[in-house]
């Protein structure tokens, strides 16, 4: 099997449907604030008010074009929607990505899973699958912890 350990430092993003949510969220600010300006009958709060709800779904889809995984010497840092959490190398167990997932998952030394939106099957499945064996692979080399092998 070939090394599939990249460089350090990485982040893996969704490439394309970052792409696909930014340029939605131009598209969406700028027909609705279109729509708003050339309505005739509109007065100054209406028209704001056009700007103000495009600005709001544009700003939703920027939100959804966020997630990404940055991965440096010191550990990994998780970066979802909303949330952001650093992990040490040691506090990753397992780097899962299963047929359906919506996304990878982490397994971690707390007994948790922490989800990994930043790598995400979505519209490049494949591209998704390389990062989630990647970011694997350097939680295997990286962690000076292994799990416990099954007994039996």
């Amino acid at each position: 099997m070939p090394d599939t350990t990249p460089a350090l430092p990485v982040t893996f993003r969704p490439g394309r449907t970052r792409a696909v949510l930014t340029v939605l969220a131009v598209l969406t600010f700028a027909a609705i604030t279109a729509v708003g300006m050339l309505l005739d009958g509109l007065g100054t709060g209406e028209r704001l008010s056009f700007m103000l709800t495009a600005l709001l779904l544009a700003g939703v889809l920027f939100l959804l074009a966020r997630p990404h995984v940055t991965a440096d010497e010191t550990g990994v840092t998780v970066v979802n929607l909303t949330t952001k959490r650093r992990l040490a190398w040691a506090e990753i167990l397992r780097v899962n990505l299963r047929q359906g997932d919506p996304w990878a998952f982490l397994d971690l030394s707390d007994g948790t899973s922490l989800p990994a939106l930043g790598i995400q099957p979505g519209i490049a499945r494949q591209r998704a699958i390389h990062d989630a064996r990647a970011l694997r692979a350097l939680v295997e080399a990286r962690s000076t912890t292994t799990p416990e092998a099954p007994r039996g």
